[in-house]
């Protein structure tokens, strides 16, 4: 972290014991991201009026580079928030799960894949049957059937000699066409 943590108490007294609690929740979530810059918690015990326990709001707000991640932010009562080490627990749990979400957004994480598209011509046409191949610009010829087309329409369309693009794809018979269009 490129700056100390802030740690603030509100409407309470500031707490060894909590804040040691704090700064253990603090250098966890250091492993999920190496490049936060600041993080500042405030623990807040707000006035409940003559209503008995003290319901306790932890907001945790982590600065990392391009984004800010705060959490703690909703006023719902969770009477398990009567606990101060709940509360933190529950604000700090929801803080990593954000983290890990922006770390696997921002870091191409499970990225689909896309074939890449190639580009040949029609080099035989065999209607009837539904089938025919394809000469890429490569010098490699590829199966395909009428289902391989993007569209029924086009097969009507095809001769040979027609430029095409398509997805190459390998089969136990060698590689095929799918996603077949005229270009």
């Amino acid at each position: 972290m490129q700056s100390e943590p802030q740690i603030s108490f509100r409407g309470m007294e500031p707490s060894p014991s909590v804040e040691e609690v704090v700064r253990e929740r603090i250098a966890r979530l250091g492993r999920f991201h190496d490049r936060i810059t600041s993080c500042a918690v405030v623990i807040e015990a707000p006035h409940r009026h003559g209503r008995q326990g003290k319901l306790y709001r932890v907001l945790v707000d982590i600065a990392v580079p391009s984004a800010a991640i705060v959490t703690g932010m909703s006023r719902q009562e969770n009477h398990a928030h009567e606990d101060i080490y709940v509360a933190i627990r529950d604000s700090f749990d929801a803080a990593q799960r954000k983290l890990e979400d922006f770390v696997r957004k921002n870091s191409g994480y499970r990225v689909k894949a896309h074939p890449e598209v190639l580009h040949g011509k029609i080099a035989r046409l065999m209607p009837g049957e539904g089938y025919g191949f394809i000469l890429a610009q490569d010098g490699r010829e590829f199966f395909f059937r009428r289902e391989n087309m993007t569209s029924q329409k086009e097969w009507s369309a095809l001769s040979e000699g027609k430029e095409v693009r398509f997805s190459e794809h390998d089969g136990a018979r060698g590689p095929y066409a799918s996603a077949v269009t005229v270009a």
